[in-house]
């Protein structure tokens, strides 16, 4: 999430991802309690001088760094609060302050803009861009004072100027270094602090002494800041809160692409055949049989497409004979995007067992179960059991719980706070030993669910080979290919080019009078 900064007006005219509610919705400013009643806002959230022993939070002293804040919205006020608890001075500019002064904390100051930029070195621009002309009469207070840029534009906004917000700013006030900063962090994460949100605040200035100055602040403040250079590079970053989901675009379309193929071929072969065929209406399938049959699918071959790149990977190493050549922009995208494809692969499994178990719920299964007790009394049989059916059901189940247990963890392991508690051979061992044994569960899982069905005739329909049989392609030749990567003769080979051998690495030094010292003849 981003932050938006806010307007000297209480609501924002267009969504934006900063704001305290969802997008789409008016910002409107939300009631607070009036100066001198206590609330939350007047509350600091962190301090560095405790009082008595009830937590009661001391109030900022009169020698506390002084900084500005141009604007009454949201985020002004969400910062505000941030900076009185990191114990900073606060001083609010306002055009209205007898209106806006008790939505701000009470250590805050609140006053007309004009006496807010007198005194504090670094001011806080916290106006939408269309409000920055209004300061042009504040040029001369502010020359030489450090202007910090927290607007976002919108999308549309963005590709109609060619200046970032952070360098129109700048172009209005050349007196004054600009940093652009805080936009990429929340109102929320703003106000009750960086454990609830990204702790990275991007932060870029053409003047190294402003940047290290905000630098400084942001990290008294509980973020890390990250240096992303000169000023050009604001309109990156401004880009940034724009962005939907950018690493799981191409995942969730490959996903969607593998669900509808195999829920295609499903349907022709489950509900179509036996249509053409025999007359047989089974179109109450299309909801909940045809897509459990699908869904595991899905899980499989993206399960598979998690661990495909690393063999392809290890295989031009080996071709190569060094790990210094740049891999095809292909596989190298692909590798980057393999926790959203493993993510997507335990969703689908996820939902393949919610399915499975709403099966017998159904009452086309109860009408299944009535017919085949039926059939039994009509065939005068007092006993229904087959030993190798059940034992074939009872396998399948169990390895079924296994495998989705162990993607369970690797899911869990994904995310951030975990994977951040875990050593690299931690996380290594789960992510790669126990993921590839989560691929051969999945596949004797599916084998066991297949047993001897892929011999018979009957399960050949329109000629069409069971899904199951499809499925099965990729996963046999990621496992045989892995083995194979175990023999000695390539697994040594492996292990000494990704230490940094090479098979063709030879060094010439040439005598210091030539123009050229050194030669390398390896392709690094």
């Amino acid at each position: 999430m981003a932050a938006e900064a806010r307007g000297e007006r209480g609501s924002c005219p267009t969504p934006t991802p900063g704001c305290a509610k969802l997008p789409g919705k008016d910002c409107a400013v939300r009631a607070r309690p009036a100066a001198g009643t206590p609330g939350q806002m007047d509350k600091p959230l962190i301090s560095r001088h405790l009082v008595d022993s009830d937590g009661s939070l001391a109030q900022v002293p009169s020698e506390a760094p002084k900084v500005g804040i141009l604007g009454s919205g949201d985020f002004a006020r969400s910062l505000a609060t941030r900076l009185v608890g990191a114990g900073f001075s606060v001083v609010v500019g306002s055009r209205n302050p007898k209106r806006t002064a008790g939505l701000f904390p009470s250590s805050a100051q609140v006053t007309f803009q004009e006496e807010a930029v007198s005194s504090p070195e670094i001011i806080f621009v916290a106006m939408f861009r269309e409000h920055y002309p209004s300061l042009c009469a504040l040029r001369e207070q502010l020359a030489g004072k450090i202007l910090v840029d927290m607007s976002n534009p919108t999308e549309r906004e963005l590709h109609e100027h060619c200046q970032s917000n952070a360098e129109y700013l700048a172009s209005l006030f050349p007196a004054c270094p600009v940093v652009k900063a805080f936009n990429v962090i929340s109102a929320w994460t703003m106000q009750h602090g960086p454990r609830d949100g990204n702790r990275q605040v991007a932060i870029c200035s053409d003047q190294p002494e402003a940047k290290r100055a905000v630098s400084e602040m942001a990290h008294a403040m509980g973020f890390i800041p990250l240096d992303m250079g000169s000023l050009a590079s604001a309109r990156e970053i401004e880009a940034i809160p724009l962005r939907l989901l950018p690493g799981w675009k191409v995942p969730t379309l490959l996903a969607l692409g593998l669900f509808v193929c195999f829920y295609a071929y499903n349907f022709t072969r489950d509900v179509l055949q036996p249509y053409v065929q025999e007359g047989k209406n089974r179109f109450y399938k299309l909801p909940v049989s045809v897509v459990n049959t699908t869904l595991p699918c899905v899980a499989y071959v993206l399960l598979s497409l998690v661990y495909l790149p690393g063999v392809l990977a290890a295989a031009l190493q080996l071709q190569r004979g060094t790990k210094y050549q740049r891999f095809p922009d292909w596989l190298d995208h692909w590798l980057q995007h393999r926790k959203q494809i493993g993510l997507l692969s335990f969703f689908c499994a996820v939902l393949h067992a919610l399915y499975s178990f709403c099966l017998p719920l159904r009452r086309s299964h109860r009408f299944d179960l009535v017919n085949l007790a039926v059939k039994q009394v009509l065939a005068n049989k007092s006993h229904y059991w087959e030993e190798e059916e059940v034992w074939r059901m009872e396998i399948y189940l169990s390895l079924g719980v296994l495998a989705l247990g162990v993607l369970s963890l690797l899911a869990v392991t994904s995310l951030p706070s975990i994977a951040n508690s875990l050593s690299w051979r931690e996380f290594s061992f789960v992510q790669s030993t126990l993921g590839f044994v989560a691929l051969l569960l999945c596949t004797l899982h599916t084998l066991t669910y297949g047993w001897t069905r892929a011999f018979k005739e009957s399960y050949y329909k329109f000629f069409l080979p069971p899904t199951f049989t499809l499925t099965l392609l990729l996963p046999c030749v990621i496992i045989l290919a892995k083995g194979l990567f175990l023999l000695p003769c390539f697994s040594r080979r492996l292990a000494k080019i990704r230490r940094g051998w090479e098979k063709d690495r030879a060094v010439k030094f040439m005598p210091p009078t030539d123009q050229v010292l050194v030669e390398k003849t390896s392709h690094v």
